[in-house]
């Protein structure tokens, strides 16, 4: 066996090492000692000897009840998932010829987007002539970036790609 995840730690038999450092059940130190030693105090006590840290020197092992001590582990991950917040990237699509208000419209929808959390990735696309005035249509997101600049700033500033010009914004913190 040579399962070394979170999940699969190495218990009882299969630890292999000639010297352990023991932690006893209630988390105090008991020093280093043979595997062989650390199994049979875990044996006294009704429990499992788990390795907890294989990449310390000399390894870390602990007396616990290995399916309780897992039990435990899953709950802390799962904790752990539920307070990280997933940023999510929305887009919003312009065109070099937009009008003012359509403009505002869309700016209003970012404005929502990062206020939330989320990174707006702000695309404006060239279509068939509008690819020969790339260049006096950068003012767009600049206007549009300077418009939003009180809840957020610019992560990339804009770049051309092919036939459009991008740029990303994040929450100002």
């Amino acid at each position: 066996m040579e399962g070394k995840t979170i999940s699969e730690l190495l218990i009882n038999d299969q630890i292999r090492d000639k010297e352990v450092r023991l932690i006893g059940e209630s988390g105090e130190q008991l020093g280093i000692m043979s595997a062989k030693d650390a199994l049979k105090l875990a044996e006294e006590a009704g429990v499992d000897l788990v390795k907890i840290a294989p990449t310390a020197n000399p390894p870390v092992c602990r007396i616990v009840d290995y399916g309780k001590y897992k039990y435990e582990q899953l709950r802390k991950e799962k904790e752990a998932k539920k307070k990280q917040k997933v940023v999510e990237v929305k887009e919003i699509r312009l065109s070099p010829n937009i009008d003012t208000n359509d403009l505002n419209t869309k700016m209003t929808a970012a404005r929502k987007f990062i206020t939330k959390g989320d990174r707006v990735k702000v695309t404006l696309r060239f279509r068939g002539r509008e690819m020969a005035h790339m260049n006096s249509s950068k003012h767009i997101l600049d206007d549009f970036a300077e418009s939003l600049s009180d809840v957020a700033v610019i992560a990339k500033p804009p770049k051309v790609e092919g036939r459009s010009m991008t740029m990303f914004l994040t929450v100002k913190r």
